[in-house]
């Protein structure tokens, strides 16, 4: 399978021309348009849309009702069950919200009310709380619940490597053994125990905050690859090299295990190939073995920082939409501007095969390319939903901005 590596925002929609007149300089497909719905909401991370229209988001400090009158305007956000904070992993499933901290992932049955008045039961419990901290969640359609934990660090090295000594890699790996995976729970049991009350469907995950379920093809995650590996190899690895290392969106086996190559391997998206890392003998040319590890089915440039992946699963957007998946580009921190992310891609599925990977709505930054850069961006898109009437709300980081775009084919 090919794989297109996206190295520039200046891919877009072939067919469509920008709009000029979108609030925030937003540049969409030719039909679509941006409205903005709410303002300074602190913390954003993750959102969910109810059938009534309203918005669930995860922040740092909890969680936030947000209710939309007829016109898609904002009320004040209410916050509340701080316990579910953290701000990763938040879904509507069965009449209930799940939402998720760093060791626990919580269930809180809706009501009448905008704030649910039941207290958050605890579905799973005692996932580590050290390494990295983002916890995705998605549901399939027999019930059960898929949560991602990331592993221990960036890679994998001896902790006792001498100072200038080339580091080796751990084999095995401490930093996935109970982590650095995705592992299935039963959604609608209370007091489940990580790792031992679920089944491990993938392994080798570094680190992970976008995974959904495509209700026709099944589970999907965008996993963080390595960083920082042409400063550590640069007799192997040289810095245009180390900026092909790619962040991976991977179809998961939920019947087997798959691996998805950390720490021993990352996926180069130029080459479209992958590579044994060189701690674990790699030279920047050595592929493993055929068959021991996952192929993604797109793959994007470091520091783009994919923080969501939403299927389409709407109506009112062009059928080419319809089945596909929004990958939000929250952007890199770097601390300096880079060729991409800030924006929202779009990957196309057909009979179950993933198309090539396209720009969907870029803009939020800025016009100026250096505006892509964590301090200098105006906006930064963290979080994506979509809503009843098959628009696509998009969270904004920085300033707490939430945009509704949506299709009039005008």
């Amino acid at each position: 399978m090919r794989v297109k590596f996206l190295l520039s925002a200046a891919l877009v929609l072939a067919t469509g021309a920008a709009n000029a007149a979108e609030p925030d300089g937003l540049v969409l497909p030719q039909g679509f348009h941006a409205q903005v719905v709410a303002e300074a909401v602190k913390g954003m991370r993750h959102m969910a849309v109810t059938p009534g229209g309203d918005l669930y988001i995860s922040t740092r400090d909890g969680l936030a009702a947000i209710k939309l009158d007829k016109d898609h305007k904002a009320g004040e956000p209410q916050f509340f069950t701080k316990e579910a904070g953290n701000g990763t992993g938040i879904r509507l499933y069965n009449g209930a919200l799940y939402a998720s901290s760093v060791a626990a992932v919580y269930r809180v049955k809706l009501d009448k009310n905008l704030v649910p008045s039941a207290a958050p039961e605890k579905v799973l419990d005692g996932m580590p709380t050290t390494g990295f901290s983002n916890r995705a969640i998605a549901f399939d359609n027999a019930g059960n619940l898929y949560v991602g934990v990331g592993g221990s660090g960036n890679t994998c090295f001896a902790p006792d490597t001498p100072k200038g000594q080339k580091p080796v890699g751990l084999n095995p790996c401490p930093g996935i053994q109970g982590r650095g995976g995705i592992w299935k729970f039963k959604a609608g049991k209370l007091n489940q125990k990580f790792p031992g009350d679920g089944v491990a469907v993938a392994t080798g995950l570094r680190d992970l905050d976008a995974m959904d379920w495509s209700a026709s093809n099944g589970l999907y995650a965008v996993m963080h690859d390595r960083n920082g590996t042409a400063n550590q190899f640069s007799d192997i690895v040289s810095k245009e090299e180390g900026e092909q290392i790619s962040d991976e969106l991977d179809k998961i086996d939920t019947k087997g295990v798959t691996h998805m190559g950390w720490p021993f391997t990352y996926w180069d998206g130029k080459r479209n190939i992958r590579l044994m890392a060189p701690e674990y003998g790699g030279n920047n040319k050595t592929q493993p073995p055929a068959g021991l590890y996952v192929t993604p089915v797109a793959a994007f440039y470091p520091s783009h920082s994919p923080l969501d992946l939403v299927f389409y699963n709407g109506r009112r957007f062009p059928a080419k939409y319809r089945g596909g998946a929004f990958i939000v580009m929250h952007g890199g921190n770097a601390g300096h501007a880079v060729p991409g992310g800030y924006d929202v891609k779009f990957v196309p599925f057909a009979n179950g095969k993933a198309g090539a990977a396209e720009t969907f709505a870029d803009g939020f930054a800025g016009t100026d390319a250096a505006a892509r850069n964590p301090e200098k961006a105006a906006y930064r898109p963290v979080g994506g939903a979509v809503g009843p009437d098959g628009s696509l709300y998009i969270a904004d980081s920085k300033k707490g901005r939430i945009w509704r775009i949506y299709y009039d084919g005008k």
